[in-house]
C-alpha cells in the first residue's frame, strides 16, 4: 500500500509479507493508520477528519494479489476492472471536504463495490469487533457462518416465509382494525348509489332540461316575437296594404330584371337579390313553424322543473354536473365491490396466515436443529484453540433457547417468539477454568480472555471459510506473559495458510512474525516514506527491546528479545 496525507502519515509505502507481518511502533506513531488505510481500500466509511491538515485530499493505493477465478476477481471483472498480472489495483481518494472516489482495476467504481468484494479478500478485526462479539446477534451470525449451508439453506426458506407472513399479517390487521370504518364507507356508497339509481340521470340531461325550462318559461314572448318577425318578412294576410320585406325584395328584383342584360355587374346584383328573397322565404317559413310548434304548457314546465330539482339534489352531493355524478357512481360501484369483498379476503388471509405459521414453525425447527448440531462442533473447535492460547482449561459452549410467546409459532409443541432469523436466541458461554459455571462472555470474560476467544473464533473460521488475508488491530490488548507468546505462536500457525497482518504492542507476538514493520515519526511529527521501515537483524532486536523494557539498549531487554526470536524460529 502507498498512503499519502492520511492522519499523521505524510507519504509512506507499506509492503506486507505473504506470511505473518507485525506492525509495531510507539503509541501515536500511526500504526492504526495502516488499518484505516486498508479499511478505506475495502470500502470503509470516508471521513474528512482523516485528511492530513493542510492537504487537499488523502490517497490510499493498494495492490492485492487475487487468485484467478476467485469471487473477487469475477465481481471486479463484471464491473469492468482488469487484473494487473494477477493483482487488483485499488485506489481510494478522500477530499478535505469529505468527498470520496474509488478506482478498481483502472476503472472508476462505486465505493460500495469495494465493500462488496472485501468479504472475499480480507477479514479485519479490531477491539471494536471484540465488543461486537459481545452482542447475541453477532454470536448467532458467527454460528450461522460456521454452520455454512446446513443453516444457510433452511434460513433462506425461513426468511422468505417470514417476510410473506409479515405482509399477510399487516394486511389482515389493516382489514380487521378498520372494519368499522370500511363498513361505514360501504353504507355511504350504497346510499349514494341507490339515490342516483332512483333518479336515473342521463348524460347531459341537466343541460337539456335547463334549455327547455328557459324556453317554456318565456313561451308567450317567444311566440309573439316569432309572429311579428314572420309578418315583417312575409306580410300579414289581413293587412293588404302593409309592406313586408319579401314583397319589397321581390319588387327590387323585378325592377332590375328588365335591364340586367345590359350590364353584367347589374346582373350579378340581381342574382344576389334573388338569393336574399329565397333566404327570406325560408326564414319566414321556419318562423311560422316555430310559432305553431311552441307549447306554452304549464304542466310540462312544472314537470321539467321537478326533474331539474331531482338532478340538482344529486349534483349538490356527488358532482358539479350530471356527468360528474355518473362518474362518481361508476367509481363508487367499483369501490363497493372491493369493500364487499373484505370478508372473503379476511378469510383468505387468515387461512394463509395459519398456513404460513405452520410452515414457519417447521422451518424454524429445522433451522434450530442445524444450529444446535453446528454449535457443538463450533464450541469444541474454539475450545481446542483456546488450549493453544494458554487457556487449557477453558470451555466454550452455546446456549440456544427459545422464549414462550402466545403470538409466536409452534415449534416442538411449544408456541415461541420468532423473528427474521428464526426462533433461536444464541448466546456464547465461557467457563474459564474447571468448576466455573459457564457464563455469557459479555459477563464472564476479561479483556485478555475475550481477545483470545476472538482469535480462536477466527482461527476456526479460517479452516471453514478461509479468506486470503487476516488483519488484527491490537486484539491482543489485555494479554501478556505466556498468553501473549501463545497468541504469537497461534498467529504464526494461521499464517501458514493465509496472510496475517497484526498491529501489536506485544513483543511476544511481534517476535513470531515473518516480517516486522516499524512505524516511526520524524522530528516534525509526520510519517514519511522512510517512516515505515522493515526491521531486520540488529534493528529488530532493538525494537523488540524497546517494546519489552522501553529501552533499546538495555542488555537484559536485548537478551530477552533474542530469546523470543530464537523461540519463535525454533517453533517455525
Amino acid at each position: 500500500m502507498r498512503i499519502r496525507s492520511l492522519g499523521v502519515i505524510d507519504d509512506a509505502v507499506v509492503e506486507l509479507s505473504p506470511g505473518f507481518t507485525a506492525v509495531t511502533g510507539e503509541t501515536g506513531a500511526g500504526k492504526t493508520m495502516v488499518v484505516t488505510s486498508l479499511g478505506l481500500l475495502l470500502g470503509g466509511r470516508a471521513d474528512a477528519a482523516l485528511v492530513r491538515i493542510g492537504a487537499r485530499n488523502a490517497v490510499v493505493e493498494g495492490r492485492i494479489a487475487v487468485p484467478e477465478g476467485a469471487a473477487a476477481a469475477t465481481r471486479a471483472g463484471e464491473a469492468g476492472a482488469e487484473l494487473d498480472d494477477g493483482a487488483l489495483l485499488i485506489s481510494r481518494t478522500v477530499s478535505a471536504e469529505g468527498r470520496s472516489r474509488a478506482h478498481l482495476g483502472g476503472r472508476s467504481v462505486p465505493v460500495g463495490l469495494l465493500a462488496e468484494i472485501a468479504d472475499d479478500l480480507v477479514a479485519v478485526h479490531g477491539q471494536t469487533d471484540q465488543q461486537g462479539l459481545l452482542k447475541q446477534s453477532r454470536q448467532r451470525q458467527a454460528l450461522d457462518r460456521y454452520a455454512g449451508d446446513a443453516v444457510a439453506g433452511p434460513l433462506a426458506g425461513y426468511t422468505e416465509a417470514y417476510k410473506r407472513l409479515r405482509a399477510v399479517a399487516t394486511e389482515l390487521e389493516e382489514l380487521t382494525t378498520r372494519a368499522r370504518e370500511r363498513a361505514q364507507e360501504a353504507d355511504m356508497l350504497r346510499f349514494g348509489l341507490d339515490e342516483i339509481a332512483a333518479v336515473e340521470p342521463r348524460p347531459g340531461e341537466d343541460a337539456e332540461l335547463a334549455e327547455e325550462a328557459e324556453r317554456l318559461g318565456h313561451a308567450e314572448a317567444l311566440a309573439s316575437a316569432a309572429s311579428l318577425a314572420h309578418a315583417a318578412l312575409a306580410g300579414n294576410p289581413e293587412d293588404l296594404e302593409s309592406a313586408d320585406a319579401g314583397t319589397l325584395v321581390a319588387g327590387a328584383q323585378r325592377a332590375l330584371e328588365a335591364v340586367r342584360a345590359h350590364d353584367p355587374e347589374l346582373a350579378a346584383l340581381t342574382d344576389r337579390i334573388g338569393e336574399v328573397g329565397i333566404l327570406l322565404r325560408d326564414v319566414a317559413g321556419d318562423l311560422a313553424g316555430y310559432a305553431d310548434d311552441l307549447d306554452a304548457d304549464p304542466l310540462r314546465l312544472a314537470a321539467v322543473e321537478e326533474r331539474r330539482a331531482a338532478l340538482a339534489g344529486l349534483t349538490r352531493k356527488y358532482g358539479p354536473d350530471v356527468s360528474a355524478v355518473l362518474a362518481w357512481a361508476e367509481e363508487g360501484a367499483a369501490r363497493l365491490t372491493d369493500l364487499d369483498g373484505d370478508d372473503e379476503r379476511i378469510e383468505e388471509l387468515t387461512a394463509e396466515r395459519d398456513r404460513l405459521r405452520a410452515e414457519l414453525g417447521g422451518l424454524a425447527q429445522t433451522l434450530s436443529r442445524a444450529r444446535t448440531e453446528a454449535a457443538e462442533r463450533f464450541a469444541a473447535a474454539v475450545t481446542a484453540e483456546l488450549a493453544s492460547l494458554a487457556m487449557p482449561h477453558a470451555r466454550v459452549s452455546f446456549d440456544i433457547r427459545q422464549t414462550e410467546d402466545p403470538d409466536g409459532v409452534e415449534v416442538g409443541g411449544r408456541t415461541v417468539a420468532h423473528g427474521p432469523s428464526g426462533v433461536d436466541e444464541v448466546e456464547l458461554l465461557l467457563a474459564p477454568h474447571p468448576g466455573a459455571p459457564p457464563r455469557p462472555i459479555a459477563k464472564g470474560a476479561s479483556g485478555g480472555e475475550l481477545s483470545r476467544v476472538m482469535l480462536a473464533v477466527e482461527v476456526v473460521f479460517a479452516g471453514t471459510d478461509p479468506v486470503p488475508t487476516y488483519l488484527f488491530d491490537e486484539v491482543d490488548a489485555g494479554v501478556g506473559g505466556k498468553a501473549a507468546v501463545e497468541i504469537g505462536r497461534r498467529l504464526a500457525k494461521l499464517a501458514k495458510s493465509a496472510q496475517v497482518v497484526v498491529v501489536t504492542h506485544l513483543p511476544q507476538v511481534a517476535a513470531f512474525a515473518d516480517r516486522q514493520l516499524l512505524v516511526a515519526k520524524t522530528n516534525d511529527g509526520t510519517v514519511t516514506r522512510s517512516g515505515v521501515k522493515l526491521l531486520e537483524g540488529e534493528d529488530r532486536i532493538r525494537e523488540l527491546s524497546r517494546m519489552l523494557a522501553g529501552q533499546e539498549d538495555s542488555e537484559t531487554a536485548r537478551a530477552h528479545a533474542e530469546e523470543l526470536l530464537a523461540t519463535a524460529r525454533a517453533d517455525g
